[in-house]
């Protein structure tokens, strides 16, 4: 049986009238820019994911690069992240004008080790961005009690954990702002790019507002100097029509997690993801661990299951930041997660059968 990776097209056909309802709608209002549409999704995900304000955009890495500039991130200041992640989120620091500082991740869970980041920080360090790795809450009580006693910002970068948890309250929720994708892949995904900003702070919302849209709430209005970053109509209509399903998808998606911790669990050299205390994992990714995983990986292939590496690079070991001579002993669990990882299928629709078949041949493989 083949196991595809994900399956978009399996997805659009269970709530196919919905979604060409709302893109037939947009197109009937000539709503492509901004307008009703988008106005309707940014209240509903905030309702969604507990928060007073969101504010759209054209996408995830947008996102983090608006959240730092609201906040008068200047050259000179430094802002701390994770060693194991997607590179906008490093990439954005710096585009942003300030300068990225690396730290390791914890062994388990993959998340942002809190120890390291006391250890980081400088007279120059202005915030922090955790990454909610995969669908798994970081530390966020650890990470919030070192932002205090430091005043430093935190910025949630929930690009793969919609709805996930921390000690009961939605990630998201913690910092002063946080961002999200809906890359066409993730957990609440759009049919192309986009993405959004939460926060609950009124005036944070105005000026992020104002940086995604030229500088200006009102057309020709311009009061600072921003960039063009708005979702479009269509992306918001089709994210609006999703959004009504994402708490079953991700019960979905966390029932198929545990089929396979019940299949993996026991064969040996595989670590299945752990997951933290109190934390609610979405299982955007469902990663384990295998000391051959190269040559796992294209077992599995050669017999007809997709998986992905995300990401065969821990970020500060990338061609992008030789600049700061970053040695492996500097992220040693970063390092060692770098050449084990492996991502198996997984989607709110996948079926117990095709689970059985991926366990099956990993017992196989030995």
């Amino acid at each position: 049986m083949a196991v595809p990776y994900a399956d978009l097209h399996l997805q659009y056909q269970t709530i196919k009238p919905e979604i060409d309802a709302a893109v037939a709608a947009v197109i009937r209002d000539s709503a492509f820019i901004r307008g009703p549409y988008v106005d309707a999704f940014e209240r509903a995900f905030a309702d969604a994911v507990d928060v007073r304000h969101c504010v759209s955009c054209a996408n995830g890495t947008d996102a983090l690069y608006i959240a730092m500039k609201a906040l008068g991130i200047k050259p000179g200041d430094e802002v701390i992240t994770t060693a194991h992640s997607w590179i906008s989120t490093s990439a954005m620091i710096t585009h942003a004008g300030a300068s990225v500082v690396f730290c390791d991740t914890d062994a388990a869970t993959f998340t942002i080790d809190p120890a390291a980041i006391e250890g980081a920080i400088t007279a120059r360090t202005v915030g922090i961005i955790p990454v909610h790795l995969y669908g798994q809450p970081a530390d966020m009580a650890a990470i919030m009690a070192i932002a205090r006693k430091h005043g430093l910002w935190v910025i949630e970068d929930c690009a793969q954990a919609h709805l996930a948890r921390y000690r009961g309250q939605q990630v998201g929720t913690f910092g002063e702002a946080a961002t999200y994708s809906f890359y066409p892949g993730k957990n609440l995904g759009a049919m192309g790019d986009a993405g959004a900003i939460v926060t609950n702070r009124a005036d944070l919302a105005e000026r992020m507002a104002m940086l995604a849209r030229h500088g200006g709430l009102t057309k020709h209005q311009h009061q600072i100097e921003g960039i063009n970053s708005r979702l479009d109509g269509l992306q918001a209509a089709i994210l609006s029509a999703k959004l009504t399903h994402l708490s079953r998808w991700t019960e979905a998606r966390q029932a198929a997690a545990a089929v396979y911790d019940a299949g993996l669990n026991q064969i040996e050299d595989v670590i299945v993801p752990q997951v933290g205390a109190d934390r609610t994992h979405v299982y955007h990714l469902y990663t384990i661990q295998h000391p051959r995983r190269d040559q796992l990986a294209a077992y599995l292939s050669a017999n007809g299951v997709q998986t992905a590496i995300n990401y065969p690079v821990a970020l500060p070991f990338l061609e992008a930041y030789r600049r700061f001579n970053h040695r492996a002993e500097h992220f040693p669990n970063a390092r060692r997660h770098q050449d084990r990882i492996l991502s198996l299928p997984i989607f709110a629709e996948i079926t117990p059968q095709q689970q059985q078949t991926v366990v099956d041949l990993i017992r196989a493989f030995g």
